[in-house]
Formats: C-alpha cells, sequence, structure tokens
C-alpha cells in the first residue's frame, strides 16, 4: 500500500467511526421518544451477539483429539459463573478469555 492509500483507509476509517457513533443521536432525538423497535433491538441484540460469540468460539473444537475440549468447557463455564454473578458482559468475556488462555498455555499445550 502507498502512502496515499494508507492515509485513505485511515480517514475513512475515521469517518466511518465517527458517523456510527454520531448518526444515532442525530436519528433520535432526545425530544421524541425511541421508537419500539429500537428498543427492542436494545433488549435483543447483547444476547443474540453473546450467542454468536459462543457459536463462533466452538465451532472449530474437536472433542476426538488433543485436550477433547476442556479448555473450552472450563472456560464456558468461568464466563457463565462471572455473568449470573456480576451480570457485566464485559467482565464476562474478558475472565472467560483469560481464563482460556491460561488454561491453554499454561496446562493443556
Amino acid at each position: 500500500m502507498t502512502l496515499a492509500e494508507e492515509i485513505l483507509t485511515i480517514g475513512l476509517c475515521a469517518v466511518a467511526t465517527m458517523l456510527t457513533r454520531f448518526l444515532p443521536f442525530c436519528v433520535f432525538r432526545a425530544d421524541k421518544p425511541t421508537p419500539k423497535y429500537i428498543r427492542y433491538l436494545g433488549k435483543a441484540l447483547p444476547a443474540a451477539i453473546f450467542g454468536m460469540l459462543v457459536v463462533y468460539c466452538l465451532k472449530n473444537v474437536d472433542v476426538t483429539t488433543g485436550a477433547h475440549g476442556v479448555p473450552e468447557l472450563i472456560a464456558i463455564g468461568i464466563v457463565t459463573i462471572l455473568h449470573l454473578w456480576k451480570r457485566n458482559m464485559l467482565l464476562s468475556i474478558g475472565g472467560g478469555t483469560v481464563c482460556y488462555m491460561l488454561l491453554v498455555q499454561c496446562f493443556f499445550s
């Protein structure tokens, strides 16, 4: 990539990021109620994304070889416990990731 292409790519990424951050505030004004379907999406999408993340993370687990999916199973348990305890997705995902990485690097390598 040339320098001009790199600058253009970074600029477009910055504009797209700002647009996705500012557009909802322009479309949904504070003086009007938020539409019902947007409120529904705000409630339904976090769980759907969490489920999709679980499926994506487990799609290549082979229980017939290696550690037989034990690190993944332990990490899923940690994520579940953390989420039921604190109800914080960032903590749940981060804690499960750290747990999985420690298991894979230290115990199941």
